[in-house]
């Protein structure tokens, strides 16, 4: 159940009830792909560095350790001992991102595994079976993601396959959570808006979707070839159609200022693998601006990460240190990297869900936008 606590223009405050706990909203979920963080951190981890969702990977845990393993392990909470909430998406974005070869028909998708090239057939209710032995808070249903620029008729007939899709996902999901062996009989459903940057495709399909009532919806395909500009101008031209009483996930986004900037658009969700992911390669995220811990200027600096931070890396080591690390090829940089980045993440969502609550998002906006 979403609660819209207040707004200020479109930005929204509020809060998302799960089965598995509140998420305070606007909110970032930290992507474990397949059940960890990369850079060795551990749901444990997660506990101290404010995440309040995890985000797991369908295509990959089905590939290993297989989803019928984690079923029988209890799911994915309790083999990653996170007992938040947790998203996984639907593997659809991984079939057509990692699959050299695949074949789209009606049923569904055709392809060979990236890992061993056997090959895989993956449909709506494939997907909606994988995640029903996950057992994840929240489920995304299974659609095709296709890159930008994409032409006008293949985009549109896309968008109705997906809609398809999305129906079979539904009747499937509400079979599993019948059965009784179901891990979670109260697992979500969200929807997901495609249509590329054209802004007609994109309002008739999420007029479409929102018809199913689900449980929160997320605009995809983006961030993936087209503008920052024109990632702006297809949220504002969807946002009116998006349910007012439903969370609103952007897929896959993003930079900090991407992150703003969609909040001020009346996005709830985020996830990325940008925080993680740039921290194993020393790209560091403060209230400053970014810095490359490389740097040879590093070398003698005592100072933390970021004075202005008090993660667990930055009240401990010092940029000399965490260079050295880097330099040296030990893990352990990659680690302190990543503890900072992910903390600096749920920081900036937490001043963000400070500012709404202050009424002073306006002037948040204005002094963050472009400095981060």
């Amino acid at each position: 159940m979403y609660i819209l606590d207040k707004k200020c223009e479109s930005a929204r405050r509020g809060r998302f009830i799960t089965p598995h706990g509140t998420i305070e909203l606007p909110g970032f979920m930290n992507v474990a792909t397949c059940g960890a963080i990369k850079g060795g951190l551990s749901a444990i981890d997660l506990k101290n560095l404010k995440c309040q969702v995890e985000l797991c990977n369908t295509y990959h845990l089905h590939l290993r350790p297989k989803d019928e393993t984690i079923k029988n392990l209890g799911g994915i909470r309790k083999f990653t001992s996170w007992d938040g909430p947790v998203l996984t998406d639907s593997g659809g974005f991984q079939v057509f991102s990692l699959a050299k070869l695949r074949n789209i028909t009606e049923e569904g998708v055709n392809f060979s595994s990236h890992i061993d090239g056997h090959k895989i057939f993956m449909g709506p209710e494939e997907s909606m079976r994988i995640q029903a032995n996950l057992g994840s808070t929240i489920a995304m249903a299974f659609d095709e993601c296709i890159k930008n620029p994409a032409e006008y008729s293949y985009t549109k007939d896309s968008c109705k396959r997906t809609t398809r899709w999305l129906y079979r996902c539904k009747n499937e999901m509400d079979k599993l959570k019948k059965l009784p062996d179901a891990i979670n009989p109260e697992q979500m459903l969200f929807g997901i808006n495609q249509g590329s940057t054209y802004k007609d495709i994109r309002i008739e399909h999420m007029k479409e979707i929102s018809e199913l009532n689900l449980d929160g919806y997320a605009i995809g395909g983006l961030a993936v070839g087209e503008s920052a500009e024109e990632m702006y101008e297809t949220i504002e031209a969807v946002e009116p159609f998006l349910p007012k009483d439903k969370p609103r996930y952007l897929m896959g986004v993003g930079t900090p200022a991407n992150i703003i900037e969609a909040v001020a658009r009346g996005v709830d969700l985020f996830d990325c693998v940008m925080p993680s992911r740039n921290a194993r390669h020393g790209h560091i995220f403060t209230w400053s601006g970014r810095l490359n811990i490389l740097n040879a200027k590093y070398t003698l600096d005592s100072r933390p990460l970021d004075e202005n931070c008090d993660c667990p890396t930055c009240k401990s080591h010092s940029r000399a240190y965490i260079r050295h690390l880097f330099k040296s090829g030990e893990i352990l940089g990659l680690r302190l990297g990543v503890i900072h980045n992910l903390y600096f993440y749920n920081t900036l969502m937490e001043k963000i869900r400070e500012a709404l609550d202050a009424d002073s998002f306006p002037e948040f906006y204005k002094n963050y936008r472009n400095s981060l």
